[in-house]
């Protein structure tokens, strides 16, 4: 049973990092300003999918 816990743990935390990386790309790629690029990463999937629907 750990190990299973284990491996969605590790599933969730990778998706998770790539969240944030594609928010921060996305957000520093269009406004070319660090302090969006971080609150974007922090928002993560909700300015992916805002992005996705937006543009």
């Amino acid at each position: 049973m750990d190990e299973k816990k284990s491996k969605s743990s590790e599933y969730l935390t990778s998706i998770g990092a790539l969240g944030i990386s594609l928010a921060t790309v996305i957000s520093y790629t269009n406004w070319h300003s660090i302090p969006w690029a971080i609150l974007h990463g922090l928002l993560n999937w909700i300015y992916v999918i805002y992005y996705a629907i937006r543009y």
